[in-house]
């Protein structure tokens, strides 16, 4: 990206020091940016300074850009006032909706010529500038949405922040995107959510008994339920059609299975959803962006100990495999449990046999 003249962002006023916002920050200070906070939360502002995310914002001060994270039912009204106040040159915020957002800003008169709106897709389940990090964004989708209005200028610093945090900018139309990120992110944490709502009410052996399935499933659910009912909100009608459609599925499923008579033909309606499932799994992009690959899964028993996973990673290194993914599962009751290191099919006997020889219990 090579910005045009005149626009290149020496600063940049963060409006929302939560998750988002402070990771913004923390990233544009390490490109040596110089970065405001601002926050109706006193509090918010002081941890994320106190992480060094940037210094408090004189609202006297005029930044090149002005980075609006609030939830999207507020972003055009902080929008307005802070083109109001002139506070920056330019503008762009965040939500993960758009076409509310944008709908809202027209009706308030926002001038839609200094603003581009925006939406990294990066996230944790945690929230609160506690939990931002300055690489949250590398190399991570972040959709823009300008308008018909929206000035060169304008485009040129959003594409220049986006470069700064080390995201992928993806232009797209502000309705495609809130169908989509229905699809991708906001269903999901709802049907994730109704899964981990019956742990509510499971018994203890039940919880005893789960394992890594369980938690993958239900890791998104622990997500804060206010920020997402604002965020749900926000996008009511698209993620209503896709839950729709996930429950008619479920629906159909449950009907088979009630339905199963022991020869097994009753329960086709399952097996074509599952099927579909995996056909939906592997259309998800891979590493980099690229196509889904199948890889080797090298398990790995270690310790409940400090430093042990570091050691692991490191006698791994020393083998020449290059670790494409880890995940962790502890063993219930047991002071260990078990590394699973995701490596191409053909260096899986090279680590394997590379941690033998250095000590480590690899199952067969």
């Amino acid at each position: 990206m090579t910005p045009i003249e005149g626009v290149t962002i020496g600063s940049v006023v963060v409006v929302g020091t939560g998750l988002i916002g402070t990771s913004i920050a923390l990233a544009l200070r390490q490109r040596g940016v110089r970065v405001y906070l601002a926050d109706r939360d006193a509090a918010a502002v002081r941890l994320a300074r106190e992480l060094g995310a940037g210094e408090e914002w004189p609202s006297d001060r005029t930044a090149d850009l002005a980075v609006i994270a609030v939830p999207p039912q507020f972003v055009a009204q902080q929008l307005l006032d802070l083109q109001k106040n002139e506070a920056a040159r330019f503008y762009t915020d965040v939500a993960s909706v758009k076409v509310l957002p944008l709908a809202q800003a027209v009706q308030l008169g926002c001038d839609l010529s200094t603003y581009v709106a925006g939406h990294p897709l990066a996230g944790r389940e945690r929230s609160g500038p506690a939990a931002a990090r300055a690489d949250l964004f590398l190399g991570r989708p972040w959709a823009l949405c300008p308008t018909g209005e929206a000035s060169g200028e304008a485009v040129e610093a959003v594409l220049e922040l986006i470069g700064l945090c080390g995201g992928n900018p993806v232009r797209v139309d502000p309705g495609e995107h809130d169908s989509a990120v229905a699809v991708i992110s906001h269903a999901p944490h709802v049907t994730a959510a109704a899964v981990a709502a019956r742990l509510a009410e499971a018994s203890d052996t039940a919880l005893g008994l789960s394992g890594q399935g369980v938690r993958d499933v239900t890791r998104i659910a622990a997500g804060d339920p206010a920020l997402w009912t604002g965020i749900l909100s926000g996008n009511a009608a698209p993620v209503a059609e896709v839950l729709e459609a996930v429950v008619a599925d479920l629906a159909a499923a449950a009907r088979a299975l009630r339905a199963f008579a022991g020869d097994g033909t009753a329960v086709s309606g399952v097996t074509e959803l599952l099927e579909r499932g995996v056909r939906g799994t592997n259309r998800i992009p891979g590493k980099h962006g690229g196509p889904a690959r199948t890889y080797a899964v090298v398990q790995v028993v270690i310790g409940d100990r400090p430093g042990e996973l570091a050691r692991l990673v490191q006698a791994a290194g020393e083998t020449g495999v290059n670790i494409e993914d880890i995940r962790l599962e502890h063993a219930p009751g047991l002071p260990l449990g078990a590394a699973e290191l995701y490596v191409q099919p053909d260096a899986a006997t090279v680590l394997v046999d590379g941690l033998r020889e250095r000590g480590w219990h690899v199952p067969s």
